[in-house]
């Protein structure tokens, strides 16, 4: 192959574009990233939840050592799962804990993103890549035939046998220079987000947490004013990252906006009192993918690759939502199936198909497989994000409320509400949704 300025370029510094850059410097690659913002993290969305285990599995295979689990700057351990079922007054939360969550290998964190991918790019940097920040990569650059030989950022054109395009879930560069499809709006969320700083001792009173440990909790219904999406509340250590998720077509069409819904949700009894006395120290928006496996686009090509958010790799099942383990992962098979190509001498598409084979035989793809159906289920199940939340408090108030009136059988109590909604309609559409899981 002929000289090029590094073997591998990087663009975009988040778990995905990190953790490639990272594992082919440690396979002996000149590497170079290329991150838009003014450090590692500075784009990023402030506040998440990593499940560890691909990254586990990354510097167990990598790190020899070197990497210290504890030093990672991870927020808080999650052993609190929340999920809760809102309407305009009322709220039912399950709140689920086990000694499981907190095993390791099946362990999960919340982070902040900005500490957090700094940390990332330092390993990367410690392993040898070279980093430019506070400049975007405008264009790929390209030979004859059309295969990806390099960028361009700024005035400067920098050449690489391969390039990883790992920029995050608004990927320009893939669609105007490899032709990726514009996602659709039923596929695409937006996100908005507030962090709000509590003391440690005050967070882990109000979720009922161990020192140290913490809470990942879910919202569905009055929490996006019956829209398609939802809440989302994280744990840190002395802050809590708390938002909305909403799809962008249902938004777009409903009478109300997502500034309006996320002020309601702060507001609304199940939240007010967890935030109480809290400051708000930061806003944030992001762009979601929500179309799971049948919105990924191609991601192998001639001289390049397409990773993480890029990629589409997100999957929100509505009682969990999963995006960076599948990034980390998915930079790990890139930045191998690149340095094998390298070591190879072929980088065309067929010379990087492994990337393919690694993802299609890893959890990533599998996964993603599993739940394709969801995505579709729960756009077109409405009565989940308005009529069950008003069902399951009418349900609750019907066991707890006395009021001095006799009281009937519960079971006469309870088939007046179910039958409002239609027996059968009611069993059909949780059998699909379950079909769908």
């Amino acid at each position: 192959m002929e000289e090029r300025d590094f073997d591998v370029i990087v663009v975009g510094s988040g778990c995905a574009g990190a953790i490639a850059a990272y594992v082919a410097a440690k396979k002996g690659k000149s590497v170079l990233v290329v991150e838009r913002g003014e450090y590692a993290g500075a784009k990023n969305m402030t506040g998440g939840r990593i499940y560890a285990h691909s990254l586990k599995a990354v510097f167990d295979k990598y790190g020899e050592g070197e990497i210290e689990w504890d030093d990672i700057p991870f927020e808080r351990k999650v052993t609190h799962e929340r999920i809760a079922m809102m309407d305009a007054t009322s709220n039912m939360t399950i709140d689920f804990t086990s000694e499981q969550l907190g095993e390791m290998g099946k362990d999960s964190y919340t982070v902040l993103r900005g500490p957090f991918d700094q940390w990332l790019a330092e390993q990367a940097e410690n392993a040898g890549c070279e980093y430019i920040c506070g400049i975007a990569v405008e264009e790929l650059l390209k030979d004859e035939s059309g295969a990806v030989i390099g960028i361009k950022a700024g005035e400067d054109e920098i050449t690489a046998h391969v390039v990883i395009i790992a920029e995050g879930v608004n990927s320009l560069l893939a669609e105007r220079c490899l032709g990726a499809p514009r996602p659709k709006r039923n596929e695409m969320a937006v996100g908005i987000k507030e962090v709000f700083e509590l003391s440690p001792e005050q967070i882990e009173d109000r979720f009922l947490c161990p020192e140290g440990e913490g809470a990942a909790m879910l919202f569905v219904g009055d929490a996006t004013h019956g829209e398609v999406g939802g809440g989302f509340l994280y744990t840190n250590k002395d802050s809590i990252s708390l938002g909305l998720v909403a799809t962008i077509e249902n938004m777009s069409k409903a009478n109300t906006t997502i500034y309006q819904c996320l002020d309601d949700f702060k507001k609304h009894p199940a939240v007010a009192p967890i935030i109480r006395g809290a400051e708000m120290v930061e806003h944030s928006g992001h762009m979601v993918s929500e179309g799971g496996y049948n919105m990924i686009p191609k991601y192998t090509y001639d001289g390049a690759l397409i990773a993480g958010d890029a990629a589409m790799l997100c999957m929100n099942l509505g009682y969990m939502v999963r995006g960076m383990d599948l990034a980390v992962a998915s930079g790990q098979f890139a930045a191998e199936a690149a340095c094998d190509a390298i070591d190879a001498e072929d980088v065309s598409e067929a010379g990087l198909a492994s990337y393919k084979q690694k993802m299609d035989n890893s959890f990533v793809i599998k996964d993603l497989a599993t739940f394709s159906k969801w995505p579709s289920t729960m756009e077109h199940w409405d009565r989940m994000f308005t009529d069950y939340p008003k069902m399951v408090s009418e349900i609750f108030n019907a066991m707890f409320v006395v009021d001095g009136e006799p009281a009937l059988p519960l079971k006469k109590r309870m088939m007046p509400i179910v039958k409002q909604r239609g027996l059968f309609k009611l069993a059909s559409e949780v059998r699909g949704a379950l079909k769908a899981l």
